[in-house]
């Protein structure tokens, strides 16, 4: 009798135990959302950036930006910037283009995800205009080219010298309503 009384109190705590996993699983992304914006972690980049007034362009400092590109797995997309890097002023308005070939037979939809590394200078990368505000959307063997306007905020740290921005394209075809598709 003890004995079938401790098993159900190990089967009770094992369901306890998958039950709070589930709910762990569920929880992690808003929570890590959280982490990130409150450290800065992964280099994500904020949104637009709505330009009110020009900051001071500092003409004795450059930085120099790469522009990496990547396909998410399964994404057929030729994807990749028209430059590979940029040597820039902070508080200068600056401007370059990427470039998308949909090279399969259908209409396919992608997001481009951007991350900053050093992760810490994601916050001084400001945004005016990028194609990973909005989803891009090619016929097949269709291309386009994606402009990018940002500006490095003159508050960079002294030691950054150098920022990352790269693009992670995902195929989110499967996630467009169907009314909103091009065919």
């Amino acid at each position: 009798m003890q004995e079938n009384n401790q098993n159900r109190q190990t089967i009770l705590r094992l369901w306890v135990v998958v039950f709070g996993m589930f709910v762990f699983g569920f929880a992690l992304v808003p929570l890590y959302d959280v982490f990130c914006d409150i450290t800065g972690v992964n280099g994500k980049t904020a949104g637009r950036f709505i330009v009110t007034e020009m900051p001071e362009v500092d003409r004795d400092r450059i930085v120099t930006i790469q522009f990496l590109t990547n396909n998410n797995a399964g994404m057929p997309w030729e994807f990749r910037a028209r430059v590979r890097s940029l040597k820039v002023h902070p508080g200068e308005r600056n401007e370059t283009e990427f470039f998308a070939r949909n090279p399969s037979s259908r209409t396919m939809t992608a997001q481009a995800v951007p991350s900053v590394t050093p992760f810490y200078a994601a916050q001084y990368l400001h945004k005016t205009e990028c194609f990973c505000f909005d989803q891009q959307q090619l016929a097949g063997g269709e291309a386009l080219d994606l402009p990018l306007r940002f500006i490095i905020d003159p508050g960079l740290p002294a030691e950054v010298t150098t920022l990352t921005l790269s693009y992670t394209l995902f195929d989110i075809t499967e996630q467009v309503p169907k009314e909103l598709a091009v065919n």
